[in-house]
């Protein structure tokens, strides 16, 4: 027992053999005796040997060096091969009888080849790409955008100008303006998922969904209402999402995606717009353009001596991804400044949209129970009108106040400090009716209030019974204004330093109401 004992200590532990690997002579002859077996004529296949081995010693000290020894092998085979290639090509020329070779081993020879032929055209535009990049000169860094010059950057006005609150005005107007525009908008060329447009303009068309088809009527200067059912639009309505916005910075770059596609959901789930544009200047089309959104609620507009109450079905909906904000903060990127003016440029060119008929949700929002203005706000001040070639309407009379004496409150004053210019000169013409009557300016407002409330009642239709209002989302974002009473006023038109009560993660799409009967 003891002998065993001291005979185990003795042995120590147990080394592994190691597997001889095959040194360059044998790794070359391996490979001359795997291709010389598809060689089945005995004085050709020891002439194609010969031939090998003195090849070999010619090129042997090359292939030594290369230090993989996977490589070495395939680089003996590829010579092995090109050894029975020169055997045919001797074979051909001195008229003797064809060399039997093995089908497998001709495969061998015809692929060789063209691994050569492909090898040799990688390392031809490896070296053509090299030599044009080291020629080259070299080419001024791309930036994301200009470096701005301290002293000559404009100052934004605080409050009055609304063009002057809008996106840097460095560069926008150029970015509109300059440049050939197209004489007509057309498709250029459509996708699954995309369309794109003679003026630039692309849309992403994956989201878009159908809604109740749109169907209006609308009503002359005396409150007749028209007979005719029209379901082509005739305006634009202009928003903002009212939605989470981070800083348009690459560190937040997963934060402003995460929350566009989330307010992309809530908008196609409820169908409130038919576009719109993220902080990228990406432009989504997520309710067909036949069908109505929910995007206008209670409001008024008037042009050319016709009158439109509720305007989800006659107005086309577009919101930029933003917070308003009071109109005192910066509202939108240049990108979505750019793609918002190539989109109503389309919308207007395709459906003949006179540019009057282009207006913002918060100049025709109204409350029709306590027949006040401004029930809605994005946009009351600050829509960069000019920049997309359209007139000011914040300078033209206010239909609601002109016509049916809304007035406004103190909520109203909370967050704009006066009220746009139109108003004042609705204001001024109710005035001038009031003394040309010899009446009270309040008795006018009230009997226009009055009218207000038939032409709603004569608009609705007997059998429209959708009254209902935008389910808020679960689980994602949550909080549009459409779920506000109608007497209240929306989370986003709090004073400008107030916060909105909607949940941060889940606030979205506060700028939509619910449809009025047949709009």
């Amino acid at each position: 027992m003891r002998a065993e004992t001291r005979r185990t200590e003795r042995r120590g532990p147990v080394r592994r053999r190691q597997i001889p690997t095959l040194s360059e002579p044998e790794e070359f002859l391996h490979a001359l005796e795997s291709v010389s077996r598809g060689v089945r004529d005995p004085v050709a296949k020891l002439r194609f040997i010969r031939t090998s081995l003195s090849r070999y010693q010619t090129l042997d000290r090359a292939v030594r060096a290369v230090p993989f020894a996977s490589l070495r092998r395939l680089l003996y085979r590829w010579l092995s091969l090109e050894g029975l290639h020169h055997l045919l090509d001797d074979t051909s020329s001195l008229g003797a009888s064809p060399l039997r070779v093995k089908f497998a081993t001709r495969v061998s020879l015809a692929f060789g080849r063209a691994a050569v032929v492909g090898l040799g055209l990688i390392l031809g535009v490896s070296a053509g790409v090299a030599a044009y990049r080291y020629m080259r000169p070299p080419a001024a860094p791309l930036m994301a955008a200009p470096r701005r010059v301290a002293a000559t950057a404009p100052v934004l006005a605080a409050v009055v100008d609304p063009v002057s609150s809008l996106v840097e005005p460095t560069s926008a107007a150029s970015v509109t303006s300059a440049g050939v525009a197209p004489a007509a908008i057309w498709l250029v060329e459509k996708g699954p998922q995309w369309e794109l447009y003679s003026n630039g303009l692309r849309i992403d068309t994956g989201l878009t969904v159908k809604g109740t088809p749109r169907a209006f009527r609308v009503f002359d200067g005396e409150g007749t209402l028209d007979p005719r059912v029209y379901t082509a639009p005739v305006g634009l309505l202009f928003h903002t999402s009212e939605s989470d916005v981070w800083p348009l910075e690459a560190a937040y770059n997963e934060n402003l995606r995460g929350t566009s596609q989330g307010l992309l959901r809530y908008v196609q789930k409820n169908r409130l717009y038919h576009y719109v544009i993220d902080r990228f200047g990406r432009v989504f089309r997520v309710v067909a353009e036949e069908s109505k959104a929910n995007h206008a609620g209670n409001s008024v507009w008037a042009n050319a001596g016709r009158v439109y109450l509720s305007l989800n079905h006659a107005f086309l909906g577009v919101s930029f991804e933003t917070r308003w904000e009071g109109g005192k903060a910066l509202p939108i990127t240049q990108a979505q400044l750019a793609a918002g003016r190539n989109l109503s440029d389309y919308l207007r060119h395709r459906y003949q949209i006179a540019p009057e008929m282009c207006v913002t949700h918060g100049l025709t929002s109204v409350n029709p129970k306590k027949h006040l203005i401004g029930h809605h706000m994005d946009w009351a001040r600050g829509f960069p009108f000019a920049l997309f070639g359209l007139p000011d309407q914040y300078q033209r009379p206010a239909p609601s106040v002109a016509l049916f004496g809304f007035d406004y409150d103190d909520d109203f004053l909370k967050v704009l400090d006066q009220p746009w210019p139109g108003v004042k000169a609705a204001e001024a013409e109710l005035a001038r009716e009031a003394a040309r009557s010899r009446r009270d300016v309040e008795d006018v407002r009230h009997e226009r209030q009055t009218a207000y409330d038939r032409w709603i009642e004569k608009q609705q239709s007997p059998d429209d019974t959708d009254r209902t209002t935008a389910p808020a989302a679960t689980g994602g974002v949550s909080g549009s204004t459409a779920n506000q009473p109608a007497g209240g006023r929306s989370a986003a038109n709090q004073p400008a330093g107030g916060r909105s009560a909607v949940p941060a993660a889940g606030r979205a799409a506060a700028s939509t109401s619910r449809p009025e009967g047949l709009q």
